[in-house]
């Protein structure tokens, strides 16, 4: 070695002991660093472009490091990376140390519709501000904050004036769907956009014990200022419905102290665009961000700023609201933690039961005051419709039904075991079920399930394209069927903590099952025909040899004389009563048992 290069040597190792020593570099002083939003520095007029929400995070964890930590979760499909901000006063700052902790977690999302985009400007300028110390009472200190701040940034980034037409402000905004053109509070059960498998991976990390989304309301002009959803809503057998209900209290007792006019519903008039018909409450279906952490056993917030009201009233009540949840952490935080877990044990215990997914209102009404303003309804020379038209500058207060004595609206009978996926359809199913944290198995060796149930179809009928799905209204039943699966087929127990998510996925009536999404339409779809030259001639034979069928015909003839009129459908009659036709057909590829398999035929 030369001189020159031994001298290098020692200098560079010199520097590597001297960095070592000093440890890492210093965080930057708060003065050195902007954490104020675009939002704030416009006067509320505009918002910030993705780059500064990724920039905020990633400074908040470098002015803050002991107090703030800022994470890649994802990167969506225009290649942005999908970005979190976790702020804790005491420092939990990881999964791990949380979850070893038992550490209650909020999980609080922005920008799922990213023209809806004021939950971003308003939590960072509240996770500042709890970070500066300018919030009274340190309330992040009992709790763990997960922040999402825009949950949509392809969407977020497909910038401009006119996307929000019923929302006042900012002046430009993002869009409500995805590079794909998903909308992702559709999504949670089907799971097609990757942001939402990268969302749902991060959920699954963090167990949250509060989920709450944030967004902007469309719909009427009124007064009121911000609803807040709080899940679940109808009764359970957990009582997790009852710390909800409790939330919901403190939440809107603490805005009205400050001023708000908040609503514990959401405000759709039960016949659209007219006041008069009132609203109605109920459980939502899973596939909005709130029933979904109910359906995963956690608390699940909606909040809706009302669209026409400005930027920076909105904003203001999307910081008074989180504000008010973080207060309330500070007393309640361990019956939060206690609720949940105990709405997991309950939820292993599910087997046999008859379990409530939906709850709906009504019929019955109270009538409420409801801070409107004047209106009236015209008819139209434009649409030829009724116009409704509103007068801002008279505020009216409206005498209104509320519909919010819940009851349940879809009830299923879980099995005492659990359902089987035929190994077939296991590809299909099973990574969504990794996505959810719902728990399988898979056989190693065939099966014959004695106690076999599986669902029949009587009739399906398909809704227009939806989500990029062909949605499918299923009518039929669960019967007895002796079953035979092979190897590789999928095995789900009930008495698990995901046995409430699994319900909604695996019952075929439920609105967010994978029958209703479509993922099984091809089982309805005849795949081989008989001639009719070949009926006519089987039909004939048939009646020969079995004389009863003659009054079964009569009597398909009497249920429906219209249906009779056509000789396809009668041919028909007797071909699904022949050995040749398909089983399979109108038989969803679900097995429900009520006795768990032995540990030796699956892993």
């Amino acid at each position: 070695m030369s001189r020159a290069a031994a001298v290098s040597v020692v200098v560079l190792s010199l520097v590597a002991l001297s960095l070592v020593a000093c440890g890492p570099p210093p965080a930057p002083r708060r003065s050195e660093v902007d954490l104020v939003t675009t939002a704030e520095k416009s006067g509320w007029i505009t918002t910030g472009r993705y780059d500064e929400a990724v920039r905020l995070c990633r400074d908040l964890a470098r002015v803050y490091p002991a107090a703030a930590r800022c994470d890649r979760y994802g990167v969506t499909p225009e290649g942005r990376d999908m970005v979190y901000l976790v702020v804790s006063q005491d420092g939990v700052l990881s999964p791990e140390e949380a979850a070893r902790r038992r550490r209650p977690v909020i999980f609080v999302q922005a920008g799922i519709h990213a023209g809806e985009i004021e939950g971003k400007d308003a939590g960072f300028a509240l996770l500042r501000d709890v970070l500066d110390g300018t919030v009274a009472g340190e309330p992040l200190t009992a709790v763990t904050v997960v922040f999402v701040p825009v949950v949509n940034p392809d969407g977020h980034e497909r910038f401009g004036p006119a996307h929000r037409v019923n929302q006042r402000g900012p002046a430009e905004m993002g869009f409500r769907t995805t590079a794909q053109n998903l909308n992702l509070n559709r999504d949670y059960v089907k799971v097609d956009a990757p942001e939402t498998a990268a969302l749902l991976e991060l959920f699954a990390r963090w167990d949250p014990v509060i989920y709450v989304d944030l967004h902007t309301t469309d719909g009427a002009k009124f007064e009121h200022d911000v609803a807040v959803l709080v899940a679940p809503l109808g009764a359970r057998p957990d009582g997790l419905e009852r710390t909800a209900k409790t939330l919901s209290d403190a939440l809107q007792a603490r805005l009205a102290a400050a001023g708000h006019l908040p609503l514990d519903f959401y405000p759709s008039f039960d016949v659209y665009d007219d006041p008069s018909s009132g609203f109605t409450t109920g459980d939502a279906p899973a596939r909005f961000s709130q029933a979904y952490a109910a359906a995963r056993d956690r608390i699940g917030v909606l909040v809706e700023t009302h669209s026409w009201r400005v930027y920076q009233e909105r904003a203001q009540a999307m910081r008074d609201v989180l504000l008010a949840l973080f207060e309330r952490a500070a007393s309640d935080a361990p019956a939060w933690r206690k609720a949940i877990d105990e709405a997991g044990v309950a939820a292993t215990r599910l087997g046999g039961a008859d379990v409530v997914l939906l709850t709906q209102g009504g019929p019955e009404a109270r009538t409420i005051d409801f801070r409107g303003y004047a209106y009236e309804r015209r008819p139209s020379d434009v649409s030829g419709g009724t116009w409704t038209v509103y007068d801002e500058q008279t505020p009216q207060v409206w005498k209104v039904p509320l519909r919010d004595r819940v009851a349940p609206a879809l009830t299923v009978k879980a099995p005492r075991g659990g359902y089987y996926v035929p190994a077939a359809w296991a590809a299909m199913v099973a990574p969504r079920l990794e996505r959810h944290r719902v728990a399988f198995s898979r056989l190693t060796r065939p099966v014959t399930v004695e106690d076999g149930q599986v669902f029949r179809a009587e009739s399906v009928t398909y809704a227009p394209p939806f989500e990029g799905r062909t949605r499918a209204d299923v009518k039929g039943a669960w019967v007895p069927e002796r079953v035979e699966l092979g190897a590789g087929a999928l095995w789900v127990p009930i008495g698990q903590r995901g046995a409430r998510l699994a319900l909604h996925l695996f019952e075929p009536t439920a609105p967010d099952s994978f029958a209703a999404w479509g993922f099984f339409n091809v089982v309805f779809e005849q795949k081989e025909y008989m001639e009719s030259y070949v009926a006519e001639e089987v039909a004939r034979e048939m009646l020969a040899a079995t004389p009863a069928l003659r009054a079964e015909l009569d009597a398909w003839i009497a249920a429906d004389a219209e249906r009779a009129k056509s000789s396809r459908a009668r041919l028909e009659f007797f071909y699904r009563r022949h050995p040749s036709w398909d089983a399979q057909k109108d038989r969803l590829p679900i097995v429900k048992s009520d006795t768990v398999p032995a540990e030796m035929i699956v892993d």
